[in-house]
């Protein structure tokens, strides 16, 4: 029998409209809705004051950009010797790009995190003994590192979290052939928002670029400027605060996890009729332990649980995704929560997860 998706809103009054629109940012770089705190404390009271999980947690450590520039050497493309753009680099582009786009705003540091280490060693130390290096002898790079750059003074409630504006972004060394001659480079880009209570990342589809190919830092700034011009915060916010107003039964929620997880095993044929489920089976997993006993977005009293506290399920478990995944993953959280938003006022889009 087919599960008939209706919308449990009654109880909720929807909010009329969002705050009302300020001034536009010089040269109308967006439409700014009335996001900021009065009296936001300064830089380093806000840095001190900062959620001590990390926007993304697995299988990567925390770095400072010091160490990227300091300690970490910067790899090349072996047939010319050509260098590549270091990671520290493009961290300081973007950072450079919305401390300009947003000025006047409170821009933090930005929190980097990095996987998969090479390690090397230099000429002299090639013939040592690894017991016997000195620390000047060995040399290091990261595959893989993600950054948030978070503004604090642009903020925004959703469902009683506090959401703070971010821009990052994301590179691997993993899909760049190093072995041959200098070619174009590849990046992420994201912009969108982070919620304060428990760091989960909130992207939408006009806020990130998956595949930024360039070949210098002149040609990848002018990337970054215009994701930030095109990124439409106020539908945005609006969208996740509609999520706010719509609800699934707890034998909504099981059909939608025990479907997830069966979309794993079908064939391509299958899932090419299906709207795309990109988390896997300890993440749907996790969602499940979630429903019941996150202290944030745990279900109501009668298993009911309204599609923004759904979003940031995915949210939180995306936070386990490997950093070359992680990205793609947020915008999936986003596009496949509004889509079940859709199944719930009538679309038969989503409805094979019910």
């Amino acid at each position: 029998m087919e599960m008939v998706l209706t919308p449990i809103n009654n109880r909720v009054q929807k909010n009329s409209q969002l705050p009302g629109a300020l001034e536009s940012y010089e040269l109308n770089k967006m439409a700014s809705i009335d996001l900021h705190n009065s009296g936001a404390p300064g830089l380093n009271e806000l840095n001190k004051n900062k959620a001590k999980s990390s926007f993304i947690e697995a299988n990567c450590v925390s770095v400072s950009i010091s160490h990227l520039r300091d300690e970490c050497i910067t790899p090349v493309f072996t047939k010319c010797n050509s260098v590549t753009i270091s990671h520290y680099d493009f961290i300081q582009a973007v950072t450079e790009c919305v401390s300009d786009f947003y000025k006047g705003e409170t821009v933090l540091s930005p929190e980097i995190r990095v996987s998969h280490k090479i390690l090397g060693r230099i000429q002299e130390a090639l013939n040592k003994p690894i017991t016997e290096l000195l620390p000047h002898e060995q040399t290091v790079f990261w595959e893989r590192v993600a950054f948030c750059i978070e503004i604090p003074s642009i903020t925004m409630n959703v469902g009683g979290n506090n959401l703070s504006l971010v821009v990052g972004g994301v590179r691997s060394f993993h899909n760049q052939n190093l072995y041959g001659k200098k070619t174009v480079e590849r990046f992420k880009i994201f912009t969108g928002f982070i919620n304060n209570v428990c760091t989960n990342t909130c992207v939408s589809t006009d806020g990130i670029l998956l595949d930024v190919r360039v070949i210098n830092l002149e040609e990848l700034k002018p990337h970054i400027y215009r994701l930030l011009n095109s990124y439409n915060m106020s539908a945005h916010l609006k969208q996740m605060n509609d999520l706010e107003q719509l609800y699934l039964t707890q034998n909504q929620f099981c059909q939608l996890i025990g479907k997830s997880r069966l979309y794993q095993h079908l064939s391509k044929e299958l899932k090419s009729g299906i709207p795309e489920m990109m988390f896997n089976d300890s993440q749907v997993n996790a969602m499940a332990k979630a429903y019941l006993d996150d202290e944030n977005f745990k279900c109501n009293a009668n298993g009911e649980i309204n599609l923004w506290k759904l979003f940031n399920l995915y949210t939180g478990a995306n936070k386990s995704s490997y950093i070359d995944s992680f990205l793609e993953r947020s915008e999936n959280a986003f596009s496949f929560t509004t889509g079940i938003a859709k199944a719930i006022n009538g679309d038969s889009s989503y409805r094979w997860y019910f």
